[in-house]
């Protein structure tokens, strides 16, 4: 009863969409109740800022001076390598921030500002990186589009919370902790999704379907070798924050099968559905997150 009574109070406040472009894809800001207009305006306004901020290719972003100078200081970005630093550390170089020169290569080619086919990740060339409070360091060009995403929505759904307002926030299948069902579509085509999730957590998903270039897409293996995603789609829940999603479905995207179910299997909090070859695959715990 107490909680029927919050909903329709909530929807009797007001409810607000916002939808924009932000990190080359299409964002949806959704809140309901107590100023959800301004809610989901702070909401956009966070997201195009740290945009701004940590997009590689706009030369006027922190991330971009960073890579040119190898050195900066600046919250946001030490916030973002801190969290790199820690999948690296955890997946065993298989999640680099390191990699940047690599990403570069692959981005160019896709884009179509190079006609060299990108080469696989050198992981001895990985770049160095040291954060001191609010300073980064670097020794060569950071990647840090595997987890910015992720940490864009994690921060413009800060900008909802509130007194009897909820809502969530979709960067292009990256969401925060969703308010209703949540659809995985397939990168077969067709209008029936592959599953519909009821969750609390976090969500993303990584697939080249929609991003690619001659069989080549914007997931490599940091550790050498492949370039491309190995899998037709990851879609990942994650408890902590959408951030962690992120990251691990990019992960996830350029590991070999057994070595994702696994990884996904032992980290706390995680769990995954794969689909490969067209054969579905999720680990122990994913159907708790089916509707």
């Amino acid at each position: 009863m107490t909680t029927d009574l919050a909903s329709r109070a909530r929807s009797a406040l007001g409810e607000s969409t916002v939808t924009f472009d932000c990190c080359d894809t299409a964002f949806l800001v959704r809140a309901a109740g107590r100023n959800a207009s301004a809610a989901t305006r702070r909401a956009r306004d966070t997201a195009l800022d740290l945009e701004r901020v940590l997009d590689a290719f706009d030369s006027r972003s922190a991330v971009s001076r960073l890579n040119r100078t190898g050195r900066i200081d600046d919250a946001t970005v030490a916030a973002v390598v801190r969290r790199g630093l820690e999948y690296r550390e955890r997946t065993d170089g298989a999640f680099d921030i390191g990699a940047g020169a690599t990403e570069a290569r692959v981005k160019e080619y896709i884009a179509g500002e190079s006609d060299a086919r990108p080469r696989g990740a050198d992981p001895t060339q990985s770049a160095r990186v040291a954060v001191d409070g609010t300073t980064v360091e670097t020794d060569g060009r950071l990647d840090l589009n595997g987890l910015a995403k992720g940490f864009i929505v994690d921060r413009a759904a800060a900008e909802l919370d509130g007194f009897a307002r909820t809502g969530f926030v979709d960067g292009g299948g990256d969401i925060s902790a969703p308010t209703g069902p949540v659809a995985v579509e397939s990168p077969f085509g067709g209008d029936r999704p592959l599953r519909v999730l009821d969750t609390s957590w976090n969500v993303a998903t990584s697939s080249g379907h929609r991003r690619g270039r001659g069989g080549v897409d914007h997931i490599y293996d940091p550790r050498g070798g492949r370039v491309g995603a190995r899998h037709d789609l990851v879609t990942v829940v994650a408890r902590r924050d959408c951030t962690e999603a992120d990251a691990l479905a990019t992960t996830l995207g350029a590991l070999p099968l057994a070595d994702a179910l696994s990884l996904a299997e032992d980290w706390s909090g995680l769990e995954a559905f794969v689909v490969h070859d067209g054969v579905f695959h999720a680990t122990t715990g994913f159907s708790d997150h089916v509707a």
